[in-house]
Parts: structure tokens; sequence; C-alpha cells
């Protein structure tokens, strides 16, 4: 059985995703900010016995360790980790201080580099693995992120890590990809733009296939993959 770690397990995406690879078959070691989360997470499945849930702060390098530590004493292998934890803002050069992109920089990448660091190590003695980031379209195309500033410039980042991380990794099996989502399909984004088209927006369950591709056996030739997954918006 195959292990895989998801960070932002109980969002709109990270639900959708963790259940996908349930029904897998893999076992999923899910993290979550509260215990709020933690329980509907869990009710939300029928696939508890392969569901591990753990409130984390993903921003926190020495709790990062030592959870890495008890799941791969636990588990064993980890197979993939797909860093789904971050969070949106609007706002374009005028309107977005610095605080603002400490805030965004905190949310979308100090949650994902600890784990990313500290998971590479484990993947790189096995010699095999992957790490999942998600990026946005804002953050490859000025003209998309003019608008909300702080947030492309955040998610900007997570390109250059998975770029480096490749690098580092050249030669193995461990790969990066970096997903690139253009809007999903999700209550909060269907309340906040409800004269959009929803039909061209790409659904959680399309993204949840690709990152499940992404770490099969049919991924395993993927090298320094950036998939964007533009639907028709």
């Amino acid at each position: 059985m195959k292990n895989v770690i998801i960070t932002g397990a109980a969002g709109n995406l990270g639900t959708e995703v963790t259940e996908y690879f349930l029904e897998k078959g893999y076992r999923v070691i899910a993290t979550v900010l509260n215990d709020a989360e933690a329980d509907r997470l869990e009710s939300g499945t029928d696939h508890r016995e392969r569901l591990t849930i753990e409130v984390l702060d993903l921003t926190d390098e020495k709790t990062v360790e030592a959870f890495a530590g008890r799941v791969i004493g636990q588990y064993g292998a980890i197979h993939g980790v797909l860093l789904l934890a971050g969070g949106f803002a609007m706002g374009d050069i005028r309107a977005t201080s610095l605080q603002d992109i400490k805030s965004q920089l905190s949310i979308n990448f100090d949650t994902a580099y600890p784990m990313a660091r500290t998971f590479f190590s484990h993947l790189m003695e096995r010699g095999e693995g992957r790490l999942v980031f998600v990026g946005t379209r804002p953050a490859l195309n000025p003209a998309d992120g003019k608008h909300m500033i702080a947030y492309a410039l955040a998610k900007s980042l997570l390109f250059r890590l998975s770029e480096q991380l490749n690098a580092a990794a050249a030669g193995t099996k461990v790969v990066s990809t970096v997903v690139v989502p253009s809007t999903i399909d999700t209550p909060t984004n269907r309340e906040a733009m409800p004269q959009a088209d929803f039909g061209k927006w790409v659904k959680p369950r399309q993204i949840a296939e690709l990152l499940h591709l992404v770490c099969s056996e049919t991924g395993a030739p993927l090298r320094e993959t950036v998939l964007k997954v533009y639907g028709e918006s």
C-alpha cells in the first residue's frame, strides 16, 4: 500500500483529493488546521481505516520534523507529499502593503517549505517519490496577477522551489511537480463570482485525478512538470 501525505486536506480541493486517493487504495496522512476540520474530514469518508488525520502547524519547522518522524516511523516509506494548503487574496500594487505580502507568503509558501524540506530528505534517502505543489496562473502571467499581487508573488516562489528541488534530485526518481489550476469550481468561488460560467471552471475531481496520475506508475516518466489545468477558462 502506498502512503501519501496531503496538507490542507479539509479544504475544498483537499477534501476531494483526499477522498480520491482513498478510493484508489492509498493510505492518506492528512493535515488540517484544527479539530473541527479533522472531524469534518473523518465524517465525510467511508475509508477511515486508511485515513490518518493530524492537526498541524505547517509553518513550524520543529513541529513538521516531529510529524515526519512519527509518520515515517509508523508507516515506513512515504511515496508522495501533496502540498495543497494555501489561501487567496485580492489587491493590486496600490492596495497591497508589505504586511499583505508577508501574510500571503505565510499562507502559501511557509505552509509548503518546511514540509518540502523535511520530506525531500526522506524521498532522497529512498531514491524515489513525488512532491506536488499547487501553483496558480497569475504567478505565471503578470497580466493575470496584477490585481492579486501578494497572492501571485507568494505562489511564484513555489515554482522556483520546485525547480530547485528537481535540480537537486537530478538523476534520481525523486520528482517535484507544480499543478496550476485556473478557477476551481468550489462553493466559495461560486459565491464570490455568481455571474461566471461555472461550466468552464476546473472541477476539484479533475485535479484529484491528475494528482493521482502524477503519483502513479503512469506518471513515473514525468520530470520537471508544470501541469496547466485551465479547463475552458
